[in-house]
């Protein structure tokens, strides 16, 4: 049986953590700072409760430097329900901030009194102008476009990209920015698109020109960073809402300690229930009276959200609005407090360097034996974080050029397993292999994968 430290572990969606890490968590698990209760039995409004809302908070908008304290900065929510979840969220409060914004106006012009006329108004401006626009790029902003269809109805929803139709069929590219058909900056109450797409191996190398300068009235712009948060920098004002999934916002913090701990042994992350927002305030301003929205459900269905996904609501509540997975946060709590004190000015930009060399050794192995691995992607977009290749036949076994050898990639993944490299095997919807890069993959485990791929193409 493998120690911890002998495993090197590349799956997309659970997370290795440091031995240390998982030894301090267990301690506040059974008695947090010799209160003589565990921290996930403790009452989430507790003081103690919001001292680590509080940490977590002031971590976060120090790593990235979000504006936190004007009204023209930005809230940090912590919520639940997943990306999934944000999918449905996000559309729902983007379409109410759009039908606000357009019902003040009418109000203004019409003036009070006038509720009728304004509800009538606000109907046919919905009917003859609303969009929603998303960018498919890959599986998962597949999906978000698809729910959006379903809460307020396919007629409203704007693909403003399908990489597919620039693919054969198939994810693996995003097309340049002359090819999008976005809707006027007017009518959009939102541009959505997936930063990096796990499922597919595609991630966006920089936020797009096109959507720079976009104010609340212009089509908020909401990324879904779930995948590849707190590995490169960014700038939060471009965006409207940022939201991650806590399942890899814990995935890609975690490793962020293995640094810090020499040889710090590693293992799957099983804490699931947060989600972090990160949202504009000036939004949250407009958040419309669901009662406005009801008088609007014939022509809009769909666009209240349930209580516990309404931003506003939620951070009129500093994130308390329901019961919310302390033990949780706290162990995320942990790993931005060191990253911020490790990487010291540098902050995202010192673990982006490391993100980027580890994505570089992994590619210009597959690259260099190209007559043995295919990387998926279009070179230009392909993803730091999840790593997406196929292995080809063998030059002398006659098979038809094109297509993979689904022999040798068991024998990929049989052989890789043998020398503890584990996790490897792509999506159950795409097959092939996938590496997944994230934080808390170290260097080490990186080189001795590249080590592995040499030597199976040599064989």
């Amino acid at each position: 049986m493998p120690s911890r430290d002998e495993i090197s572990y590349f799956g997309a969606g659970p997370a290795p953590l440091p031995t240390p890490v998982i030894e301090q968590s267990a301690k506040a698990l059974v008695n947090y700072e010799d209160t003589g209760l565990g921290l996930s039995e403790i009452s989430h409004r507790s003081p103690t409760a919001n001292k680590v809302l509080a940490d977590a908070k002031a971590a976060l908008a120090a790593l990235y430097e979000i504006p936190t304290e004007n009204e023209d900065g930005y809230e940090i929510l912590f919520m639940q329900g997943g990306g999934t979840g944000e999918f449905s969220a996000s559309v729902q409060a983007c379409v109410g901030w759009w039908v606000e914004q357009r019902r003040r106006k009418a109000v203004a012009e019409l003036g009070e009194g006038k509720d009728a006329e304004v509800v009538e108004r606000v109907r046919k401006e919905i009917q003859q102008e609303l969009k929603v626009d998303y960018l498919v790029t890959g599986s998962w902003s597949l999906k978000a476009s698809q729910e959006a269809s379903r809460l307020i109805g396919s007629k409203y929803v704007n693909v403003a990209i399908d990489a597919r139709k620039s693919n054969s069929g198939k994810f693996g590219v995003i097309p340049g920015e002359d090819e999008w058909k976005l809707s006027d900056k007017k009518s959009s109450a939102m541009v959505y698109f997936c930063d990096n797409e796990t499922v597919d191996g595609v991630e966006f190398p920089a936020f797009p020109e096109s959507l720079k300068g976009r104010a609340g009235d212009d089509g908020v712009v909401v990324a879904d960073m779930s995948s590849n948060f707190v590995s490169r920098k960014i700038d939060v004002r471009n965006y409207g809402i940022i939201f991650v999934s806590q399942a890899l916002f814990a995935l890609l913090l975690v490793g962020l300690l293995i640094n810090e701990y020499q040889g710090g042994a590693q293992k799957n992350l099983g804490i699931a229930g947060i989600t972090v927002i990160i949202v504009k305030k000036s939004l949250l301003a407009l958040t419309p009276a669901p009662a406005f929205l009801q008088q609007l459900s014939d022509v809009l269905p769909s666009a209240i959200p349930p209580i516990v996904f309404d931003f506003a609501t939620i951070a009129k509540n500093n994130s308390l609005y329901n019961t919310l997975p302390i033990f949780n946060l706290y162990v995320a709590t942990l790993v931005l407090q060191s990253l911020v004190a490790n990487f010291a000015e540098k902050k995202v930009s010192g673990q982006e360097e490391l993100a980027n060399r580890k994505a570089e050794l992994i590619y210009e192995a597959l690259d260099q034996y190209s007559d043995t691995y295919h990387v998926v992607p279009d070179k230009r977009v392909r993803s730091r974080m999840n790593i997406c290749f196929r292995i080809k036949p063998k030059q002398d076994s006659g098979a038809e050029p094109g297509k993979w050898d689904d022999a040798r990639e068991k024998e990929f993944l049989a052989g890789a397993e043998k020398q503890n490299l584990m996790g490897l095997k792509g999506h159950r919807s795409v097959g092939g292999m996938r590496a997944s890069n994230y934080n808390a993959v170290s260097m080490a485990s990186a080189e001795k994968l590249v080590a592995y791929m040499v030597q199976f193409a040599r064989a």
